[in-house]
């Protein structure tokens, strides 16, 4: 047998002093904490969905990298202007999730897309210019959401 009780359930004060507590932390808080909250949530999981960091590799997800990198991208000029500066660091953690995205999918793709023995990212012959499209664009190197 067990000496394990079941657990109390939270009295009616005790529920109405966390409530209140909540309550106090929605007037201080405001949506651009949450906005960059979420953002670094969302820097922090594209990159242990690399699988680069030691004791990630079995939770790799490319697709959720990419997601990560979309939503970022959607959220980060909400509050780049009122950052200031330190919006750089949040710009450069995504430009390294997108690299490693990049250098990711290549390789899943059959390119070794930097890897031992393979050409690197600078090695790789430039795609086929589009029409209307720019030379970091038609270099196949710029990000462009939906590609």
């Amino acid at each position: 047998m067990s000496d394990q009780q079941p657990p109390q359930q939270p009295s009616e004060e005790e529920l109405r002093a966390a409530y209140e507590a909540y309550e106090a932390q929605l007037k201080r808080i405001t949506v651009d904490d949450v906005l960059v909250q979420t953002i670094a949530t969302l820097l922090d999981l594209g990159g242990r969905r690399t699988g680069l960091a030691p004791g990630t590799e079995d939770e790799r997800d490319l697709a959720q990298v990419r997601q990560a990198v979309e939503a970022v991208r959607g959220l980060l000029p909400l509050v780049e202007e009122r950052l200031g500066p330190d919006a750089g660091q949040l710009r450069n953690a995504l430009s390294q999730l997108q690299i490693a995205y990049a250098r990711l999918s290549g390789a899943e793709r059959g390119g070794d897309a930097g890897g031992e023995g393979g050409q690197g990212p600078g090695d790789q012959a430039p795609a086929p210019a589009q029409p209307g499209t720019g030379p970091a664009q038609s270099s196949g190197r710029l990000w462009v959401p939906g590609q």
